[in-house]
């Protein structure tokens, strides 16, 4: 990449600003016979029961940044919403969400009756679509994740957190490391966004997590299908969308203090952030410390090197008005980690790594040390996004342009632990431009255009993968039309991307020669969603799914640290592409609500790694790791999810909630002597037995009590070729947690949530994770590191607000 268009990009990034505050002057110096549309929207949000007054609902118009909360009245206002239709939605604790479209000419006046929430069916969503759409209107499966969900569980990352909805699993590599699988798919098959913008962060490696504040995260969204369509190469299975920062209130200041501990591995967390908004001008600003030592299970003991630290802050500053809205968000992850290699020695005890080629048995200093041992990899992502929205008449023009830069450094010289055993500098510019045409007899059309343009420097002596510059570029058109209670939606796209591979020096040689490749694909999706009857939706939908070979795919070169394999690409790889099929059906009425989701998904050209033979027909071994290449097969996964939360009336504190989630992946033909496709989740089924009490209590609110059992059955259908994979063993987890408001005159004084995961403190193994596959225990026989055991977590959240003088 040319460094002078990163540096125009930022120029334009910093100006972002300055075009902000000449638009707050404009409007301050409107000429006579303008009208910008500024229109007003009012009323009273009331309990449908009781007909009294609810403080602190939030009323927020996603598309337009645009938001406000009832007073101690029930009164609430927003202002500057320019004329057309625009979706609302009406949230509170405890309550059903109400969504709907809010046509404006003029000002609007309307008030809201909420009922106490059974269950929750008509959210807002942004994922896989180009407008805020409202959920039960989506043709696919999508799940929404709040932060008062977050709040309410236990989990040793963000993504595991996630796994409790259907069809989302994770490849993890200890509590540190997680990567998002949607339904049997996952690394660069999965688009991680944060904010708006997808994450670029060498998400191609084992042990590279998403490399995001988990503590800021204030809701995400997770579409189960390809993508392509909005997001382009890399989202055949799917989109997690993490939201973190959203505007609060008009004239308000809202904060939050957050701390969490978990006993296994002594994991503390420290979070905090302020935001605020005075008459448009609206910001916000956290940080978060977050820290552990090894965690602990009943085969292993501690588990050395398990340990990681994180030290992020990020936020925004922005302006919103009658003309539309400018933010400019930032952030900073830092994160420190050890690599488990899970060596041990003839006794079965962990050693650690010393200077002069030395080994020793760990310590109980290093297990409860929170500062990671030889090897270990240092993490910071820097990210800079320029968030836009201009309305023109009923239309409005959206641009979204964000800058990356993405630096990783993997450790593994205990000679000289500074030293950077492989080192990556990865800078990322991304952009995102769309034009919203007005709604015209129920037809709500986008058109877009995208591009990516990267480069990635190697920045030590060792090289796994070459330098290169890569450039993408995507036009697409979206569509939607309502007809009565009938919603159909799909739309066109093409993509072009081009890999340019450097020459690039290891020692005194050349190890990469220079090379160029080039991909397109025509991709696209057409679906519906009808609602049957106010009991009954259905969904189906067909959808085109691409992507291009990763760079490591196509031109690595090198062992990477952990792993054991020596890693050959192939510039003759083709494109991936996959034609799914989604069919799902809902059902809710007051005393049951159901969901139930199948699909099937044909890949052709899926890419995995199979081994090298050596011209002796044995393995080929370079060093001590086994030579592996990067070969293509066509693929095909098909499978189910289902929800089904049981609440009998009238005793609607009650919910019996299970989620089952079944997905089956296989190759055509044999690969090695088998036809199973590599990392496939087990079957797993959640059952979770709840209470819930004092929806509107006076001290104690949304007091809550709930037992769990996480079931995941055996994987007997491993991917055995070349000795990649073993079977697992199924084992049932048993959790329970208490949760709880604190309430003083109708304010929310802290929230309180004690958990515990794993309460029989079983010993086992999950399929995906990495650590299942490191040296076998001489002692016990057993191979590989086991999960984490008992773990007990209290969590406690204290809101602030203060109100501002208009």
């Amino acid at each position: 990449m040319k460094k002078g268009f990163l540096k125009g990009t930022g120029i334009l990034l910093l100006l972002v600003p300055v075009f902000v505050f000449a638009q707050h002057n404009f409007e301050g110096n409107t000429k006579p016979g303008y009208s910008a549309g500024k229109n007003v929207f009012s009323g009273k949000i009331t309990d449908k029961t009781t007909s009294k007054p609810l403080a602190g609902v939030s009323i927020y118009f996603n598309d337009l940044r645009l938001g406000a909360a009832t007073d101690a009245e029930g009164n609430f206002s927003v202002t500057n919403i320019p004329s057309g239709k625009h979706l609302v939605e009406i949230s509170y604790v405890g309550y059903s969400i109400i969504s709907e479209y809010v046509e404006f000419n003029n000002d609007v006046k309307k008030d809201y009756a909420l009922s106490v929430a059974v269950v929750e069916n008509d959210a807002v969503i942004v994922t896989g679509v180009s407008a805020a759409t409202q959920l039960k209107k989506s043709p696919v499966s999508v799940s929404v994740v709040r932060k008062q969900d977050l709040f309410n569980g236990v989990a040793p990352n963000l993504i595991e957190a996630l796994t409790r909805k259907g069809g989302i699993a994770t490849i993890s590599t200890g509590p540190a490391i997680a990567k998002p699988v949607i339904r049997g798919l996952g690394y660069n098959r999965v688009v991680v966004l944060n904010d708006g913008v997808r994450q670029e962060g060498q998400q191609w490696g084992d042990e590279h997590g998403i490399e995001i504040d988990e503590l800021s995260v204030s809701k995400v969204e997770i579409l189960k299908g390809p993508s392509s369509l909005i997001y382009g190469s890399d989202a055949m299975a799917g989109v997690v969308n993490i939201i973190t920062n959203s505007p609060v209130a008009n004239n308000t200041i809202k904060g939050n203090l957050f701390s969490n501990y978990q006993t296994n591995n002594r994991l503390r967390s420290y979070y905090g952030n302020i935001a605020g908004n005075s008459n448009g001008f609206n910001w916000n600003l956290y940080g978060t410390y977050k820290a552990a030592a090894d965690y602990k299970n009943r085969y292993d003991g501690y588990v050395l090197n398990s340990k990681f630290k994180d030290r992020n802050f990020g936020g925004y500053v922005g302006y919103n008005g009658s003309w539309g809205f400018s933010h400019l968000i930032f952030s900073r992850f830092n994160q420190t980690l050890g690599i488990v290699e899970g060596d041990r020695d003839d006794q079965g005890y962990f050693i650690k790594r010393l200077a002069g080629g030395n080994e020793v048995r760990g310590t109980d200093a290093d297990f409860k040390s929170i500062t990671p041992l030889v090897p270990f990899q240092d993490i910071k992502h820097t990210r800079y996004i320029s968030d836009n929205s201009f309305n023109i008449g009923k239309s409005r023009l959206t641009a979204v342009i964000g800058f990356q830069e993405n630096q990783r450094i993997e450790h593994g010289n205990a000679d000289d632990p500074s030293a950077a055993s492989l080192s990556f500098l990865l800078k990322t510019v991304t952009e995102n431009i769309q034009f919203h045409f007005p709604e015209k007899n129920n037809w709500r059309t986008s058109a877009g255009v995208s591009g990516m343009q990267q480069s990635n420097t190697n920045k030590s002596e060792e090289k796994l993968i070459p330098d290169y510059n890569l450039t993408d570029a995507g036009f697409f058109l979206f569509t939607k039309k309502q007809i009565n209670k009938l919603t159909l939606s799909g739309g066109m796209r093409f993509d072009s991307r081009t890999v340019n591979g450097k020459k690039t020096i290891e020692g005194n040689n050349a190890k990469f020669t220079p090379f160029t490749k080039s991909f397109s694909n025509i991709s696209g999706s057409a679906g519906l969603s009808y609602e049957a009857n106010k009991n009954v939706l259905l969904r189906f939908n067909l959808a085109r799914g691409y992507r291009s070979p990763s760079l490591p795919e196509l031109s690595s070169n090198g062992e990477h640290e952990g792993t054991n394999r020596y890693e050959y690409g192939n510039l003759n790889l083709k494109s991936e592409t996959s034609l799914q099929v989604d069919a799902g059906i809902e059902v809710n009425n007051e005393h049951i609500s159901a969901q139930l989701n199948l699909y099937n998904n044909s890949i052709s050209n899926f890419i995995f790694y199979q081994k090298l033979k050596s011209v002796n027909g044995g393995d080929s071994i370079i060093g001590n790791a086994t030579v592996f290449k990067f070969e293509q097969r066509k693929a095909n996964l098909a499978g189910l999810e289902l929800n089904l939360d049981i609440h009998p009336h009238p005793l609607d504190w009650l919910h019996f909630e299970n989620t089952f989630s079944y997905v089956n992946g296989r190759f055509a033909d044999a690969v090695d002597g088998t036809k199973n496709m590599p990392l496939i989740p087990p079957v797993r089924l959640i059952s979770q037995l709840r209470g819930d009490f004092l929806k509107k209590g006076k001290t104690i609110r949304n007091f809550s009590v709930s037992a769990e059992l996480d079931n995941t059955f055996k994987q007997n259908k491993p991917f055995t070729a070349f000795n990649t994979e073993t079977a697992t063993n199924g084992y049932s987890l048993v959790n329970a947690g208490i949760n709880a408001d604190l309430v003083s005159k109708e304010k929310t004084i802290c929230s309180i949530s004690f958990h515990v995961m794993n309460l029989t403190d079983v010993a086992y193994q999950n399929h995906l994770s990495r650590l299942k596959y490191t040296a076998e225990n001489l002692v016990t026989g057993r191979t590989g590191v086991f999960n984490m055991g008992r773990n007990f977590s209290i969590k406690i959240n204290i809101p602030l607000e203060f109100k501002l003088k208009s």
